[in-house]
């Protein structure tokens, strides 16, 4: 399964409180912090809901 490396890069502040909880359930603790998911329906889901605040890249296979 691939996976992908997803990078906070926008505040969350002035925007819906869903899309705040989003990234917290996504693992996020500070702007600019990279977390590391593997790719799922429900983290493109999330991925989806956060996608103007967040930068998405896939991580090569070794």
């Amino acid at each position: 399964m691939s996976k992908l490396r997803v990078t906070w890069n926008k505040s969350a502040i002035g925007y819906d409180k869903g899309q705040r909880l989003t990234l917290k359930a996504m693992g996020f603790r500070s702007l600019h912090q990279t977390v590391v998911h593997d790719d799922t329906r429900v983290i493109r889901g999330m991925i989806n809901k956060v996608r103007h605040l967040v930068h998405v890249e896939e991580v090569p296979e070794e």
